[in-house]
């Protein structure tokens, strides 16, 4: 299957060609273009990386490290560098990335584009607030070396900025000191939203990484269940045995193994596997911070229609009551899914101009596209930016010029910044008037 499509499948879109870029001053490949999107490894879940009638500029040759300080934790690299990459050559030196997204097969500047966060932000925030500098390659052909200091609207345009205000070429940021590769996580079952609230706002204060998952098939609003992690680094100078097989599901499927009998026993199992309502373990970093990198191409399974993921961020303000509200609602509209993730955001401001992460509580669900889909979450889109929320572009294939204005009322300022050549699929859909 030709990789240049996002990782949800859908919209069907293909570029007009592809170039790749593999030195850093390459400014030939904007000859001969009107319309160009830097383009990593594709895990954008909608339209974001995808550009209509354009030309991709494929970044995965720019995969070099530059420069590790290991002594004070800062990392210099190319942008097409992974962050599978990184953590082969990091990890072992006692040193890990400050933030990270559900899977570790992105690029750095596909990371900084996105400002991608993780179970971590009530303490650290996003990844775009380790960056400390990149050089931004424009369609004029200038490289413009931005900073805190140094271009610093420009250098907070590009962080959240959707691959928009240029080509990043190479990124410099700070890591995380560790004392091992390993983890002390706790798991805790919960049986309502209520009890989940308990939970966090315990763990928030004592440990760094927080996330729970929460069950929709359970009955009643009222008995939404889940599971809840909480976890430190640990040091452990024991090897903890870790499972290295891999799943691989090598095409799409004609058809969808996703549908509502499947998403149930899938609940009901995962949910039953801890017998206790508390557990503890040691486990290693990968099958914490990643679990589904365990499934190659896992996001075949969901059949060559493809699907949605729908992440929104709510403010912090009456949000267990404002969450109730939206989970009834997907209820009544009877969605269902595999993976609901629930997480809170912390008080860092926005790294970025257009950074989804802000101080609340946020919810991803993926469903598969059906023929009601989309109707179903526009409904959803309007409660959600009535309680003050936004959504997440990354995610998005689908959201309107009026919900993308009302969750990002500084895209108007963002504009100065972007480059005239540079556009998506996303962004003229979400431009549109």
């Amino acid at each position: 299957m030709n990789r240049y499509h996002s990782w949800g499948l859908y919209p069907k879109i293909s570029p007009k060609k592809v170039k790749k870029i593999f030195w850093r001053n390459e400014s030939s490949v904007f000859e001969n273009c009107n319309k160009v999107l830097p383009f990593g490894l594709g895990r954008s879940y909608g339209d974001v990386c995808l550009v209509d009638n354009g030309i991709l500029i494929d970044t995965t040759e720019l995969k070099h490290l530059i420069r590790f300080d290991q002594e004070n934790g800062i990392l210099h690299c190319e942008s097409g560098v992974t962050l599978e990459q990184i953590l082969k050559h990091i990890v072992p030196k006692g040193w890990f990335l400050p933030v990270t997204p559900g899977t570790k097969y992105i690029t750095v500047g596909g990371a900084i584009a996105n400002d991608v966060h993780g179970k971590n932000h009530h303490k650290a925030g996003s990844f775009g607030h380790y960056v400390k500098s990149f050089d931004l390659l424009r369609s004029d052909g200038s490289i413009v070396h931005c900073s805190p200091e140094e271009n610093p609207e420009l250098f907070q345009a590009t962080i959240g900025g959707l691959g928009l205000t240029g080509l990043i070429l190479n990124a410099e940021f700070t890591l995380k000191k560790i004392p091992s590769e390993y983890l002390y996580l706790q798991t805790i079952k919960f049986k309502s939203i209520s009890e989940f609230f308990e939970i966090n706002d315990a763990s928030e204060k004592n440990f760094e990484y927080t996330v729970a998952w929460v069950d929709l098939t359970n009955g009643s609003l009222n008995s939404v269940r889940g599971i809840y992690q909480r976890a430190n680094h640990f040091f452990s100078d024991q090897s903890v045995k870790q499972k290295k097989s891999k799943i691989s599901i090598p095409f799409v499927l004609p058809f969808s193994l996703i549908n509502n009998l499947s998403i149930f026993i899938f609940n009901a199992l995962y949910y039953s596997k801890q017998f206790d309502k508390y557990a503890e373990h040691i486990i290693h970093y990968d099958p914490f911070f990643y679990p589904l990198d365990g499934v190659n191409n896992w996001n075949y399974l969901y059949g060559r229609k493809g699907f949605l993921q729908y992440q929104f961020v709510i403010p912090k303000d009456n949000c267990e009551r404002n969450l109730l509200t939206i989970l009834n609602e997907i209820k009544k509209l009877g969605l269902s899914s595999f993976l609901t993730v629930l997480k809170t955001f912390g008080n860092k401001p926005k790294a970025g101009i257009l950074s989804f992460p802000r101080e609340g509580l946020t919810l991803a669900i993926d469903f598969p596209i059906t023929q009601d889909i989309f109707q179903k979450l526009n409904k959803l889109d309007s409660t959600v930016v009535d309680f003050g929320g936004a959504l997440y572009p990354a995610k998005d294939a689908r959201m309107s010029s009026k919900i993308f204005h009302e969750s990002y009322p500084e895209v108007n300022n963002f504009l100065q910044f972007k480059d005239p050549l540079f556009n998506s699929a996303f962004w003229e859909r979400v431009m549109s008037c």
